[in-house]
């Protein structure tokens, strides 16, 4: 996950905090925004990059009936087909032990266990290969800060790592066969550029453990895909490019992460007030840029975590922003990056420990309990986006077209977390279309939104089983609106923070 010790401590912090925050009205009047929709417009692919791989909690967390569960619901409304987690060699799994005489002793029950659940459920692994078995690490007091206490050292034996690796590749394709693993990703290690790594120095130590690996993966099949650095903040693409192309070492894709509130002397270098909004997508194209500039300028570009925040702030994550929010970065990253794995799915979470209460700014599209957040709505909202983009001048909107012909439009009206902005007022007009009405979706504080019903029964911390049921229920989505199309018009009032998904209707 991409945060810093001294995020991590401001993530404890904000535990305390209920979603019941407050809205700091700053105005009330609503304005107009006239979208002109061209059918026979210049269209490009969309094809759906966002919405393909999730992040989760550790690994060992997959093995829970409430994961599990959560997973399925997701996969219902995006197009997941991968899961990413930490962890799959911390020791809990119990990959990596030693005998008396220090001989590497491998098991691979839970493993076994823990991938054969992904792909019962539809998904595949997107392979992070962390965190140091304590038995084989170089320094066991190297724990990172989190709950479960990951050691993040270099191993204290190349050759062990090395054999662990093999062990663990072989396993994996006699279990489910090449042909399946070689559809999977194998990702070396989590954010080396910060707290996850404790080699000395961090870059050339990290390169090392990244050139043992992929060797050892490729000696066991040129067919597996391996990649990296898996940096947060967007560092180190071009050098890891630059050091893999002059010692001929193995990659497949690169891959790394930043966060909406990340700080541009970070990610940059710069001292600039890059907004939320547009952290994400110029920091992909940061990265885009550096591959394409590379020796190696076709390698796809994984970003494997992202997010509006890497803090727990509830009128971030818990909120309706999520859905303007989400549907701009796509408007903004489409086409410079390959897949981008959202962090994450579930809030069966317990980097920051065991979760106190349903709403705390988790990172989750479902919160405790399975309760979907207006997030969840907002991912199934954009699903239905079609594998086509139109031409827009507006960039509060998303015009696309489907195999079907029919045009499906998001626009949004997106205000400062915490803050209600005005209303605004979008005007539709078809040009080159035969349309004769559209149907409306929304997703907003009033709309998918489960916050005003959980206030209603006193923010209760450990919900009943009835309140559950009544939270799940008010966190569904309304029936879609339909609203006729007049002279070739049709206008949508859209809230602050609203989300609408608009679907054309032919004319008969």
């Amino acid at each position: 996950m991409g945060k810093s010790l001294r995020s991590f401590s401001l993530s404890i912090l904000l535990l305390c905090f209920f979603s019941s925050f407050p809205q700091t009205v700053v105005a009330q009047s609503a304005s107009t925004e006239t979208i002109q929709i061209d059918a026979t417009a210049r269209a490009t692919p969309l094809p759906h990059f966002w919405e393909h791989m999730f992040g989760s909690g550790r690994a060992i967390l997959s093995m829970r009936e409430s994961y599990r569960d959560d997973l399925r619901n997701v996969r219902k409304v995006t197009g997941m087909g991968y899961i990413r987690f930490h962890a799959i060699f911390q020791d809990e799994v119990g990959v990596y032990d030693e005998d008396a005489q220090g001989n590497p002793v491998f098991n691979f029950s839970y493993v076994d266990q823990i991938y054969d659940g992904l792909l019962a459920n539809g998904v595949r692994p997107f392979l992070e290969l962390s965190f140091m078995p304590k038995k084989l690490a170089s320094n066991k007091d190297a724990l990172h800060a989190f709950w479960y206490k990951q050691n993040v050292s270099p191993p204290k034996d190349y050759g062990k790592w090395d054999e662990m690796i093999t062990q663990f590749t072989k396993h994996l394709i006699e279990r489910y066969g090449i042909d399946e693993v070689s559809q999977w990703y194998f990702e070396v290690w989590n954010e080396p550029n910060i707290d996850f790594w404790a080699g000395d120095p961090k870059q050339p130590t990290y390169f090392e453990l990244y050139d043992h690996t992929a060797r050892a993966l490729k000696a066991v099949s040129p067919r597996l895909r391996v990649g990296g650095p898996a940096t947060a903040q967007a560092a180190w693409a071009d050098a890891f490019i630059r050091h893999c192309a002059e010692n001929k070492v193995p990659v497949d894709f690169v891959s790394s992460h930043v966060y909406g509130n990340d700080k541009a002397e970070d990610v940059f270098g710069t001292h600039e007030q890059i907004p939320r909004n547009r952290m994400v997508c110029r920091a992909i194209g940061k990265v885009h840029e550096q591959i394409k500039s590379s020796a190696m300028p076709n390698l796809p570009l994984i970003w494997s975590e992202f997010n509006a925040s890497y803090a727990n702030e509830p009128d971030v994550t818990d909120a309706a922003y999520m859905g303007p929010w989400l549907a701009d970065t796509i408007r903004q990253c489409d086409g410079l990056v390959n897949e981008m794995s959202y962090w994450t799915f579930s809030d069966v979470f317990e980097e920051a420990g065991v979760v106190k209460q349903p709403f705390y700014g988790g990172y989750g599209l479902i919160a405790e309990d399975g309760i979907p957040k207006s997030a969840y709505n907002a991912f199934l909202l954009l699903h239905r986006l079609g594998e086509e983009r139109l031409a827009a001048t507006s960039e509060d909107v998303l015009i696309t077209r489907r195999k079907d012909g029919t045009l499906v439009i998001a626009a949004w009206n997106m205000a400062e977390p915490g803050t209600q902005g005005p209303a605004k007022e979008v005007e539709l007009r078809f040009e080159h279309a035969r349309v004769s009405g559209v149907q409306v979706t929304r997703v907003d504080p009033d709309h998918g939104d489960v916050h005003p019903a959980y206030r209603a029964m006193g923010s209760p911390r450990y919900p009943t089983r009835e309140q559950i049921e009544k939270l799940r229920g008010a966190a569904r989505l309304a029936p879609a609106e339909r609203l006729e199309v007049r002279n070739g018009a049709a206008t949508i009032r859209i809230p602050s923070q609203g989300l609408v998904l608009i679907e054309t209707q032919p004319a008969q």
